[in-house]
């Protein structure tokens, strides 16, 4: 886990499989404090889709996700906790 920004924080989960990287992320979830506003997970593209789908199908159920955000990194997704305002 590093900040990239404020308020912004990345999740890199590569090497990891399906389960590890969902418990690994609902726990980062859960200790995001008030000034963390979007975590960045960065799973990869080239390996396979598996990583990328499992968060973008699971993470949106998450109740502490507002969305899923997807940019031009095919690499990456961003869960967006809250709005910046």
């Amino acid at each position: 886990m590093r900040a990239v920004g404020a308020g912004i924080v990345e999740l890199d989960i590569h090497g990891m499989t399906c389960r590890q990287a969902k418990v690994f992320i609902e726990s980062r979830l859960k200790r995001c404090g008030r000034d963390v506003y979007r975590l960045r997970v960065i799973h990869g593209y080239r390996g396979g889709t598996g990583l990328r789908d499992m968060v973008r199908r699971e993470m949106v159920q998450n109740p502490r996700v507002l969305r899923v955000e997807v940019g031009l990194n095919p690499g990456e997704t961003d869960l967006v906790l809250r709005e910046f305002c």
